[in-house]
C-alpha cells in the first residue's frame, strides 16, 4: 500500500484543496457552487500546484534531494508552477476581453470563454503551502 502512497496522496491533497477552494469562494460570494467542487482552474488554492508539491514533498521525504526522483519532480513541478502563474493566468486576462468584446457586440449563440483559468502568485503560494502540508500529515498514514 505505501508504494501506492505515491498516486493516492496527492490525489486526496487535490481533493481537499477543491474542496478549501469551494469553502473559501463561498465564503467570498456568499453563494455555494457544486461546480466549483469539480472545476480545478484558477482560485486559491492552486489545485495543481498542491498536487505537484505534494507529489515533491514525498519524494524528498523518501530519497532526499540528491536523487533523480527528486530532480525529475522538480522540474515538472515548476513547469506546472510556471504554466499556472504565468500561461494559464494571462489566458484567462486574454478570455476576459475576448468576453467583453462579445458582450458588446451581442451576436447569438457565442459561447463565452472561460476566465477562471491560471493563478496569481498568492494563490500557487497557497498551493504550495497546503501541498506540503496534506503531503506531510497523510504520509504519517502510509
Amino acid at each position: 500500500m505505501s508504494d501506492y502512497k505515491y498516486i493516492i496522496i496527492p490525489i486526496l491533497t487535490v481533493i481537499i484543496s477543491q474542496v478549501i477552494k469551494a469553502i473559501i469562494e463561498t465564503i467570498h460570494t456568499r453563494k455555494f457552487s457544486l461546480e466549483r467542487l469539480f472545476n480545478g482552474s484558477g482560485g486559491m488554492p492552486s489545485s495543481h500546484s498542491s498536487l505537484v508539491i505534494s507529489l515533491l514533498t514525498l519524494i524528498f521525504i523518501d530519497f532526499d534531494v540528491d536523487s533523480i526522483y527528486f530532480a525529475i519532480c522538480l522540474i515538472f513541478g515548476l513547469i506546472v508552477l510556471y504554466d499556472a502563474m504565468g500561461i494559464r493566468y494571462e489566458t484567462g486576462k486574454q478570455a476576459e476581453v475576448l468576453n467583453e468584446i462579445s458582450r458588446k457586440i451581442d451576436l447569438p449563440g457565442i459561447k463565452f470563454l472561460k476566465e477562471k483559468i491560471g493563478h496569481k502568485p498568492t494563490e500557487v503560494l497557497g498551493g504550495i503551502i497546503t501541498g506540503i502540508l496534506l503531503a506531510l500529515i497523510l504520509n504519517n498514514f502510509f
